[in-house]
């Protein structure tokens, strides 16, 4: 398994620099309604998928965490990285999600079809209800799935009250988002290190 986790003080570190005519494109977004089209295909443990998530990134709020499940939708490599100022363009997203799974795990683009499942955890504040932000994160995820050879999974919303699917009718208590206290691994700091993890700079 190989996990990595990216620095929290400076997120522009881990994302490829933005086009100077990024700011004039229009922005990539998808609506409730074309991601509950998109079929994604639904966790059939979703409990158990977040936990093992949060148990090794330990996310703030302001954390994202892209995890890829094998076929048994254990994980079997992860990222988390500082989320960076708020976008509604699906492209930006997309190119931070890409950096991370090229980090943590190779492609799978000479398979006929996909055979692991990216899933996105995204640590907020209280927040629950869909926002042009979610859309933009979907955008991002499902785009940067396809060009990592990934199938396109769940868009995971946690905060302090719990975990919620968006465009599903699933959630939970727990885990949910804990304070910023006690999360030097996520500016610099150590934790126990699996076998296998690779943290990146």
């Amino acid at each position: 398994m190989t996990f990595g986790f990216a620095p929290t003080a400076t997120a522009s570190t881990s994302r490829p620099p933005i086009p100077a005519d990024a700011s004039g494109r229009p922005g990539r977004t998808l609506a409730p309604a074309q991601w509950a089209a998109a079929a994604i295909p639904p966790l059939r443990v979703p409990q158990e998928v977040v936990e093992a998530l949060h148990a090794l990134h330990r996310p703030t709020s302001s954390t994202a965490v892209v995890g890829v499940l094998d076929h048994d939708e254990r994980v079997c490599a992860s990222a988390s990285f500082a989320r960076g100022p708020a976008s509604g363009d699906g492209w930006v997203h997309r190119n931070a999600l890409l950096t991370q799974l090229r980090r943590v795990t190779p492609h799978d683009l000479r398979r006929r079809s996909p055979a692991r499942t990216a899933v996105l955890l995204h640590c907020r504040d209280e927040e629950t209800r869909w926002t042009e932000e979610d859309g933009a994160w979907m955008w991002g995820l499902r785009d940067a799935c396809t060009l990592h050879g990934l199938r396109c999974g769940s868009y995971i919303t946690l905060t302090a009250s719990g975990w919620q699917i968006l465009g599903e009718d699933r959630g939970g208590r727990r885990p949910a988002v804990g304070p910023a206290a006690g999360r030097a691994e996520q500016s610099g700091g150590e934790r126990p290190a699996a076998r296998g993890t690779v943290r990146a700079d």
